[in-house]
């Protein structure tokens, strides 16, 4: 059973309880000969503070409303996502501010049957704010229901869910899901093609540098499918994973920066390009997981090399000791980013790569996204600044 429905039925239970319980107590309060006057307000006024107490632990916002549409009761989730105005006493369409949102409590006045709908709305028409301004959507459960007070009048009870992030998760999921198949079907294909083509003109083994180039084009692309089943696992296993399995141990950023800088040399040579380390301490230490901070700073310093091919670029990496913590920059002088792309750049298969040839291959854009998933594992933050043409740089902040 999902939250909003426990949630759901917890809150009617509580409400038809005090219901019931209030209409015991008024039915005395009536026959006064029977019991204590004084006593029955007060076991009154005791279920009302019962009933306030249930209902505002939950955290979804729960209005009750008469026949007239006129809120009558609400919980202190409802007071915070509906004010700063109290809901109470003021119509729901009013409370709600989006006739889109009524919708289900209109449907349960009209025929006296429960209703409930999940509803999408821009973030700006969100109740009392909007929840997610960078999806500009949010999504909404509004489940109405008719209930009896303890004098017989109806009733209706209105519950409201915020399901924006569960949503945003959701879509997430699929679009993952959805580039990581176009990403591998795309080098799957070029592969298979190039193979049929010797299959159906086997003459054509005879010809070696035609033979030379297929082979070094499939290869290419094998290398494409091998990384981005490797940089799926990764991220896979950095965000199944919580901190207490992360493999801590001091190590030394000093070899962890030419470790990475030895592997990328032939990149590095063949693009003339210009790798330095500048520490504000040659010892300084990482306390850490050293398998991915090298896959951190790899993939920092491997993408500055990819994201600008031309010759003459020069690379980065400097340490600054903080009042927090420490700081490192993966620093480049290349083409930088678009004031555009900023926001995205850590995003799964977002990559800025307008300026590449068309026949270049690609990255597996999941780089950046594993970056910023190892950093904050490790309690730390990343963010990127650049000046198209003249500097591009990637901060990262850690804790003592």
């Amino acid at each position: 059973m999902d939250p909003a429905t426990v949630s759901l039925c917890l809150a009617t239970l509580c409400l038809l309880g005090w219901a019931l319980r209030q209409r015991v107590i008024i039915r005395r309060l009536r026959h006064p000969e029977k019991s204590q006057h004084a006593h029955d307000l007060r076991a009154l006024a005791s279920a009302r503070n019962e009933r306030d107490s249930l209902l505002n632990a939950f955290p979804d916002a729960f209005l009750i409303a008469d026949a007239q549409g006129i809120i009558r009761h609400c919980n202190q989730a409802a007071i915070v996502l509906l004010g700063p105005a109290p809901p109470t006493g003021r119509p729901v369409l009013e409370a709600l501010g989006d006739s889109r949102l009524a919708a289900p409590f209109l449907a349960c006045r009209s025929t006296g049957a429960p209703s409930a709908l999940q509803i999408h709305l821009p973030a700006e028409a969100a109740p009392g704010r909007a929840t997610d301004a960078t999806s500009g959507e949010s999504v909404w459960l509004v489940d109405a229901a008719p209930v009896s007070q303890a004098d017989g009048t109806p009733h209706i009870r209105l519950l409201l869910r915020d399901l924006s992030a569960e949503h945003q998760l959701e879509q997430i999921r699929k679009d993952f899901v959805a580039n990581a198949s176009h990403e591998l079907r795309t080098p799957i294909t070029l592969v298979d093609g190039y193979l049929e083509t010797f299959l159906e003109a086997p003459e054509l083994l005879d010809d070696r540098p035609t033979t030379l180039r297929f082979l070094g084009i499939m290869r290419k692309h094998t290398g494409r499918i091998s990384r981005i089943i490797e940089d799926m696992l990764l991220i896979s296993r950095i965000e199944s994973s919580d901190a207490s399995s992360l493999r801590m141990e001091d190590f030394h950023l000093t070899e962890c920066a030419r470790d990475i800088i030895d592997r990328l040399e032939s990149l590095i040579r063949a693009q003339q390009a210009t790798v330095s380390i500048q520490l504000h301490d040659a010892a300084v230490t990482l306390h850490g997981d050293r398998f991915y901070w090298t896959q951190i700073l790899f993939n920092l310093i491997e993408n500055a090399l990819k994201q600008n091919p031309q010759p003459g670029l020069q690379v980065t990496l400097r340490s600054e000791a903080t009042a927090a913590g420490l700081r490192l920059e993966v620093i480049d002088n290349g083409i930088g980013i678009p004031a555009a792309d900023l926001p995205y750049i850590f995003k799964r298969f977002y990559r800025v790569e307008k300026h590449h040839s068309q026949n270049q291959i690609k990255g597996t854009g999941l780089g950046l996204s594993i970056v910023k998933r190892a950093i904050e594992a490790h309690s730390g933050s990343i963010t990127c600044q650049s000046a198209p043409g003249l500097r591009t740089c990637f901060q990262i902040n850690l804790p003592r």
